[in-house]
């Protein structure tokens, strides 16, 4: 993942499949919304870790997801994974609301 003065204003993620069968979908145009929704496998957990203190990488079977996150950032409040999950509009499953 690199790092460059453009992603201060912003979290940067990459996701490295192994095999395009990985990819369940790309959605450029996601309903009325301005959004793009990518979805696939990254396999059965082999790990999570903090890399260099500031990137969470998620290891599967399949690929690796990294996020430019810290742990603190990640552990700083107790409703963290609750803001997350809003923030995102994932529940039940994936789905979106």
């Amino acid at each position: 993942m690199t790092r460059t003065a453009a992603n201060k204003k912003g979290r940067v993620f990459t996701a490295e499949l192994k095999s395009k069968r990985a990819l369940k979908s790309i959605s450029l145009d996601n309903g009325t919304q301005d959004g793009v929704l990518i979805e696939g496998t990254l396999g059965t957990l082999i790990g999570a870790r903090i890399q260099d203190g500031i990137v969470l990488e998620v290891i599967g079977t399949q690929g690796i997801l990294r996020v430019d996150l810290k742990i603190e950032e990640a552990m700083g409040t107790p409703n963290s994974a609750d803001v997350a999950r809003r923030a995102v509009g994932f529940v039940n499953g994936g789905r979106r609301q």
